[in-house]
């Protein structure tokens, strides 16, 4: 794909060749299903459209230094997957469905993965939802699960750079009990006015409160956050908060680079002690932040203009695993034979 430019690739939907499908049906999932169509044929009344049973995940194909194509620590995608789908009583997508739709979506779009280098990687979607037909509020008979790839750059366009936050009082991403803690589109939604007003503020991305007490941090929209202070590495801890397979992962590296991990409740007071912060996820990776303001009472949190240097470090280390240019003694990257 000569015509792509890899390195100015924005983080969006950028239409390949094909996408892969499997349907859920009189209790057991079906074979494998490849199309060239980016549309699905959806009955009117199915529970997706109108009770939320739907649920996504986000994770990346990386062209190595070595050429190689590898993919990040997908079984504990496939494990949050099923935690969702359990959360709004939905069919479960077992592993090897799960692998299987993956490596053939990516393998049917392998000229769309970027060469290594250019900052940019494959995305690679893969979505349940009930597609059955129900009227009153109960879950769906048939699902339907779809995989589907776009090659994509940074998900901030600052890239690495630093970004602005906006603190938010008058919003919550989830319920206490809710489904915070699961990745469904509903959480998603309930983030888009927010996060567009904080856009037109001016700021890179909004940050919630926990919704019960509004006294501590809960995450981004899109990411978590983590703070460093005196050698220590600590994200918050909630029931409302979407387990973030790049956030274990950047606290297993935080240990191997001397520091201390806390995963606990972050009180907003808090924001002020912190040496760097961050927002971190599979499509940033890591945002730093270089400041947080509060809408409210206008108080800024500031951490510099330049990343701090142990989130370079664990930025870098994080992606130097995915990209096969050092060693991945975790065992997290899987290969890709043959691409």
């Amino acid at each position: 794909m000569e015509n792509i430019d890899w390195k100015s690739l924005p983080f969006g939907y950028y239409p390949t060749d094909y996408n892969v499908r499997c349907y859920w049906k009189n209790g057991k999932w079906g074979e494998l299903e490849v199309s060239s169509s980016e549309y699905v044929s959806l009955h009117m009344a199915a529970t997706a459209l109108h009770y939320g049973q739907e649920a996504f995940e986000g994770l990346k194909a990386y062209r190595g230094k070595d050429g190689k194509v590898r993919l990040f620590r997908w079984q504990e995608n496939a494990k949050r997957m099923r935690n969702s789908a359990s959360g709004i009583m939905m069919a479960q997508v077992p592993d090897e469905i799960f692998f299987a739709a993956i490596d053939k979506a990516v393998r049917l779009n392998a000229r769309f993965i970027p060469p290594f280098g250019t900052g940019s990687s494959l995305y690679i979607r893969p979505v349940l939802f009930g597609s059955g037909p129900q009227v009153g509020v109960k879950p769906a008979k048939e699902y339907l699960f779809m995989v589907f790839v776009s090659p994509v750059g940074p998900y901030f366009k600052e890239g690495f750079n630093p970004i602005a936050i906006e603190l938010v009082h008058d919003y919550d991403r989830a319920a206490p009990l809710g489904t915070g803690h699961i990745k469904v589109g509903g959480n998603y939604a309930a983030s888009l006015r927010p996060a567009d007003r904080a856009h037109a503020d001016g700021f890179g991305s909004v940050l919630f409160l926990d919704a019960k007490e509004k006294k501590y941090i809960d995450e981004a929209g899109p990411a978590n956050f983590f703070g460093i202070k005196n050698k220590t590495y600590i994200t918050p801890q909630s029931h409302t908060i979407l387990p973030s397979i790049t956030n274990n992962s950047l606290e297993v590296i935080a240990q191997e680079i001397g520091l201390k991990v806390e995963r606990r409740p972050v009180a907003v007071e808090e924001l002020a002690t912190f040496e760097e912060a961050g927002a971190c996820g599979t499509a940033a990776i890591i945002s730093p932040i270089k400041k947080i303001v509060d809408r409210d009472s206008k108080k800024e949190y500031t951490y510099g203009d330049i990343a701090g240097p142990y989130s370079t470090k664990l930025y870098i280390t994080l992606r130097s695993i995915q990209e096969g240019e050092i060693e991945d003694k975790f065992g997290w990257t899987t290969i890709m034979e043959g691409l």
